[in-house]
């Protein structure tokens, strides 16, 4: 798989306006579940899902816009070219990426906008844009996550081992991210509140303490929680893979 990033022009994104929406990347391996804590999200406050460009031919059943903007190989490469895509991968034969103007747009309404990406274009966009939050989610040790795989009951052996091995590397990145969000079993609105924490917090990590409202004291509590350092990044991989 070959990844490439263009993000040299994405720099300036958190100067637009002060009122300008947050950049969420939430990452996590395969059966973490973010699909269904990102449906518990939506259902909490309402946020923007920045929907993926792709070249390969839609699906069954699959929306233009709403799954994914599907985009011919030479114009898709020419948005590379141009600086259009925040991060792109190339897969089987397919691109797939992040439109920026779709992104943009969405942040200066005032929209909280969540990118959902694997780790290695989300420590990209993390090194060209510093304003984004940076989530990691991930079920609360290894031994569980190799059981939601097992009980999906819907790949293979051999693809689930392939799934584990990225989830190993995948979960030792945890220390680049600025919070950790753990899902635990049937606990699926308890990490989407945690995540909706978090961003309030980051939005409102300018006020000063006496004129912050009692609920947004109460989240950026919960949010100081779920904050990533050194240690606590290292005492969480400690107990993840024992």
């Amino acid at each position: 798989m070959n990844t490439n990033n263009n993000l040299d022009n994405i720099d300036n994104i958190d100067n637009i306006n002060e009122n300008m929406g947050k950049l969420v990347v939430l990452s996590g391996p395969a059966g973490s579940g973010k699909g269904t804590v990102l449906k518990e999200l939506f259902n909490l406050a309402e946020y923007k899902y920045s929907v993926s460009a792709t070249t390969r031919t839609p699906r069954d059943g699959e929306t233009e816009g709403v799954d994914y903007y599907f985009l011919q190989k030479e114009d898709f490469l020419r948005k590379v070219s141009s600086g259009d895509m925040l991060e792109y991968v190339e897969y089987s034969g397919n691109y797939y990426g992040t439109l920026r103007d779709p992104v943009e747009r969405m942040l200066r309404k005032g929209y909280n906008v969540i990118l959902e990406i694997e780790v290695i274009g989300a420590l990209n966009i993390k090194e060209k844009f510093p304003g984004a939050v940076m989530i990691f989610l991930t079920p609360p040790n290894y031994s569980e996550l190799s059981e939601r795989l097992i009980n999906r009951g819907t790949e293979t052996d051999e693809i689930i081992a392939r799934r584990l091995e990225i989830a190993k590397k995948e979960v030792v990145c945890v220390e680049k991210y600025d919070y950790l969000v753990i899902n635990e079993n049937n606990m699926q609105k308890r990490a989407a509140f945690n995540i909706h924490c978090i961003v309030e917090t980051e939005k409102h990590k300018n006020i000063q303490p006496k004129s912050m409202s009692r609920e947004i004291e109460i989240m950026s509590k919960t949010a100081e929680e779920n904050k990533i350092t050194l240690k606590s990044a290292e005492d969480f991989l400690n107990i993840y893979f024992s």
